[in-house]
């Protein structure tokens, strides 16, 4: 009853979860997460207003068309023909400004539809860093208890020891010092794994507590994807880069339509009907010929010739374009130099994950051989149980050192997949129950 109660309410909720405490599967999560930000949300709504932007200035070609009317009388001449309804309607034809502003409203879009994807790959990176980081959270912890297990089992040897005038009160201390920092560890680590868990909740939107990872459905990187040294035109810039090149291209759009206002044609189209109103005398002072119909349409043309505050508008424009055109310039510098730097410390991360596992193997070995001298296997003098619980002590600690090394290095992999917008194409090969970690 309680599992039907929970998936009633997630799906009330808009939330697709199999079951209460089903696992994620890792790409299930990556796109969970996407179709739950807020910032995607938000980018899209950006997009939408931008297609409204481009319509509202494509439509000043097309005639809008207003209907009035009225009824009232009149004392004498009336300067203007009295109608009971009037229709009129009126277009641009033709403006090299408007023309601008178009171009400027469609780069506006590019930029949003850009910023959407930028935003949408951050989500993708933000949720796939953060599973990681939970299944290594969680494997860490587990490590350290069992560390903390040997290291009680190590403070009672050491206290006996102690009794036996074997070891020295310093040494005991010493232990039981490193027995509370494991002690420490333990309480640390636990914190991470319920902040972790809660960030990939809060991503994906369904309950931590109901939130469990599947590791064997996170992929490995192919080392192709990550290739050593990259040179300068290497990959496409980042959607972000991009989107902020669309948005200078519409600012310097505007800034030129603003600037191609005076002495520039600007041809109009006007077209009007009315119905002569006959109850208001009006045959009295006009000839209508019982014509109570009025019609007339035609374009006009116009040279504007001085108009001040439209031209310190496109200065001020320009000076906008020139300004975002630096900032674009400062963007890219900022994007290559991160590039770069990430680039040259992936195959370093690599060589310390290298490393931390040898030693994890060699700490392995280590166990094994205290194992087998403590039952005299190996003809060499037996090694104590101190001996044989720090060789377990130390083997969990490179463990947990693997683990850590292993996880800057995946994390370093999928920041530069993002940055050498290699990041959807990867996400895109992966089956939906992917292994490889």
């Amino acid at each position: 009853m309680r599992r039907g109660r929970c998936i009633a309410v997630l799906a009330g909720m808009g939330v697709l979860v199999p079951a209460c405490g089903a696992q994620v599967a890792f790409r299930d999560a990556i796109r969970r997460a996407v179709e739950n930000s807020p910032r995607v949300k938000a980018a899209e709504s950006d997009v939408k207003k931008a297609q409204a932007g481009v319509a509202a200035v494509r439509d000043m070609y097309i005639p809008s068309v207003v209907m009035g009317g009225g009824v009232g009388d009149a004392y004498g001449i009336t300067l203007t023909v009295p109608t009971i309804f009037t229709v009129s309607a009126q277009s641009l034809v033709f403006s090299l400004q408007q023309r601008a502003y178009i171009r400027g409203a469609k780069s506006d879009l590019e930029a949003a539809r850009l910023a959407l994807e930028e935003v949408k790959q951050q989500v993708e990176e933000d949720a796939a860093i953060t599973y990681l980081s939970v299944d290594t959270a969680e494997e860490t912890k587990a490590a350290l208890d069992e560390q903390y297990e040997y290291a009680e089992k190590l403070a009672a040897i050491m206290q006996d020891r102690l009794h036996a005038n074997l070891e020295s009160e310093l040494a005991v201390l010493q232990y039981r010092r490193g027995e509370l920092q494991i002690t420490l560890a333990r309480m640390d680590a636990a914190d991470q794994v319920e902040d972790l868990r809660g960030h990939l909740a809060q991503l994906t939107g369904i309950a931590a507590d109901g939130l469990k990872i599947a590791p064997e459905t996170i992929p490995a990187i192919s080392a192709a994807s990550v290739p050593e040294t990259v040179g300068e035109g290497g990959f496409m810039e980042t959607p972000g880069i991009r989107a902020a090149a669309a948005s200078d291209r519409a600012k310097a759009d505007r800034a030129r339509g603003d600037a191609e206002y005076t002495w520039r044609p600007q041809v109009s189209f006007a077209a009007t009907y009315g119905r002569v109103s006959p109850i208001e005398n009006v045959s009295q002072y006009y000839n209508l010929n019982g014509i109570y119909n009025t019609a007339s349409f035609g374009f006009t043309v116009q040279f504007p010739l001085l108009d001040r505050v439209r031209k310190a508008a496109a200065d001020e424009s320009r000076l906008d374009a020139k300004l975002a055109e630096m900032d674009l310039e400062v963007l890219r510098s900022d994007e290559r130099a991160g590039r770069h730097k990430l680039s040259r410390s992936l195959p370093e991360l690599t060589t310390k994950a290298e490393l931390a596992d040898l030693n994890y193997e060699i700490a392995q070995k280590q166990v094994e051989s205290a194992e087998a001298e403590a039952q005299h296997a190996t003809g060499e003098p037996p090694v104590t149980p101190k001996e044989t619980i720090n060789a377990h002590i130390e083997e969990r600690q490179k463990y947990m050192e693997v683990l850590s090394a292993k996880l800057e290095a995946r994390k370093a992999q999928i920041t530069y997949l993002r940055m050498t917008n290699q990041l959807d194409g990867w996400l895109g090969t992966l089956p939906e129950t992917a292994s490889g970690k």
